[in-house]
Parts: structure tokens; sequence; C-alpha cells
């Protein structure tokens, strides 16, 4: 059985969309959230999806896919006061869909819209092979290291470098034991799956996903957004 978490939890700040998180923001045409979740909708190696939305907009998110058919999602739950919470709340709730039956569990942005066929089926046979798998791409600028007093201390191989993505995916199980784990021990401040499974000493498996597979959290980012999707528009139009 495989399961796509999907959070939307966060109010977006960093937008400034005034009223309306960032998940829920139009572009051409259709709400963030529905663009990301539509992706894991229409892949065939997924059973169901549960999606972690802002508590005071429930029911919004509830019927607004709804509305556009998404009838792999089988719970929209409320999130927490922190991303770990939140993909904790999510994690719960993909445990009662597997209802027993061991499951592979995708944990993905709401607002990471760009991801495509290719990563999730990537990511489901990374798992079913090694047990992890974390989206990742190479750095392409030079990293820094710096020391509590914002010194310099050291600049690491940039060949040596990926930058983080999403999904993150593991054994349900296992990822849930491991934030069970972290609850117990009173850490709560893990910034995602890997970082808190890597902790553990698990082995992480990189898969490499697209380049534009961005979070969408500020107004550039939105207008990124945008461009890409004119230029695939444009692909497809002009075959070019």
């Amino acid at each position: 059985m495989v399961i796509a978490v999907i959070f939307a939890g966060g109010v977006g700040t960093r937008m400034r969309s005034k009223d309306t998180p960032k998940q829920f923001l139009v572009v051409h045409g259709e709400p963030i959230i529905v663009r990301t979740v539509r992706h894991f909708h229409e892949h065939p190696c997924i059973d169901s999806i549960v999606v972690v939305s802002v508590a005071d907009w429930l029911g919004y998110c509830r019927d607004l896919l709804a509305s556009y058919g998404m009838s792999k999602v089988t719970a929209v739950v409320p999130g927490g006061t922190t991303g770990q919470e939140s993909i904790y709340k999510g994690l719960c709730e993909a445990e009662r869909n597997a209802d027993g039956k061991r499951a592979v569990v995708l944990v993905h942005d709401g607002v990471r819209p760009l991801i495509d066929k290719k990563t999730i089926t990537a990511n489901i046979k990374a798992v079913e092979r090694t047990g992890s798998a974390v989206t990742c791409v190479p750095a392409k600028e030079t990293v820094l290291m710096r020391d509590a007093s914002r010194d310099v201390v050291s600049i690491p191989d940039r060949s040596a470098l990926e930058l983080a993505r999403a999904p993150q995916s593991f054994w349900l199980d296992e990822l849930l034991t491991a934030h069970r784990d972290a609850i117990g021990r009173g850490r709560c401040d893990y910034i995602d799956s890997a970082s808190m499974m890597f902790e553990r000493g698990v082995h992480l498996t990189p898969v490499e996903g697209p380049d534009e597979n961005m979070t969408v959290t500020t107004p550039d980012d939105f207008f990124l957004l945008q461009a890409i999707l004119n230029a695939q528009e444009n692909r497809q139009i002009y075959g070019i």
C-alpha cells in the first residue's frame, strides 16, 4: 500500500497574501494545493492521500479538493503548531488508512506543485528497495559554514552537496516509530522527516528530482511558478 501525506498547515506569512494561506492562492486558474494533490491523485501507485490543512481552513480545503474530484483524498486533518506536529497528525491518519497493512508513505509539501510522476515513482521504488527515499537536487552555488560569531569556518566541496526537497519517503511504521520516540524525548524541532530519520542512523537513499520542484513561499516564488507554468504551456502549444 502507498499513501501520500501532503501537509499544507502553514499560513504563509512570508507570502504577504493578506487573508489567504499560500496553499490556496490561485495560479493559472487553479489553487496551488489542487495542483500539488493532483500529481499524487493521478499516479497509479498511490492508494490514498491524507492532507493536513490549516485548522481554520479545514472545511474549505476538504470542499475544494472534493470539487476538483480528488477522490483519493481519504481525509483532511488539522495541522499542529509546528511542522513536525503537522506531519505526525497526517501520519497517524495514514496509519488508520493502512488498517494494519504495511505501507510506504510519501511526505510532501502542499506548496510544491511542480513534482512529477517520475519522481513519485522513484521514491516508491527506493523505499521498497532500501527503506528510504529523499528527493534532492545538486547544489548549484557555493555553501559557506559559519560559527556562532558568524565567521566563515569552512567551504564544503559543492560537488558533494545536495539540497533536500520533497517528497521524503519511508515505511510508514518506521517513520511513526521515529516520531513517537521524538515526542517521548520532548523533541519537537525537527525540520523534516529526513533529519529525524538520519539522526536515528537510518540510511537515506537520494532520489534526484526536478530542479523546479521548489516550495512556493514568497511572492518571488509565486511569480517564478507562473513563469514555469507559462513555459510549460508554450512548449505544448508551440512544440518548443
